[in-house]
């Protein structure tokens, strides 16, 4: 299973990116499909999630600036982040658990500065 992010970059805090990421049809159809971040030194961690009818939830330190989305038709999922702050600095991995596996992409850079 392979999942293809993209979208991270450089930007000022304030700012708003898109990150996307590609699935296969087989895995992205009936599951959810999530964000994680990982920052330097620290635990990957859950940022958003969608069910695959649509239900999102987000961790509380992302609430009102980010959404997640996803576009059934084209397998792909999406994290649009906005009034990004210092402390979004992070790989962002998409991932999804298929058959009791879980998968990752190869993870996009966002870098914020102040």
């Amino acid at each position: 299973v392979q999942l293809v992010e993209s979208g991270g970059g450089l930007v000022q805090a304030g700012g708003s990116l898109r990150l996307s990421c590609a699935a296969p049809r087989s895995v992205f159809s009936d599951n959810t499909m999530n964000w994680y971040r990982q920052a330097p030194g620290k635990q990957r961690n859950l940022v958003a999630m969608v069910t695959s009818g649509g239900t999102t939830n987000y961790a509380d330190s992302v609430k009102g600036r980010f959404t997640i989305s996803r576009d059934n038709a084209k397998n792909m999922v999406y994290l649009q982040m906005n009034n990004l702050k210092p402390e979004d600095t992070a790989v962002y991995y998409c991932s999804v658990d298929y058959r009791f596996v879980r998968y990752w992409g190869q993870g996009t850079q966002v870098t914020v500065s102040s």
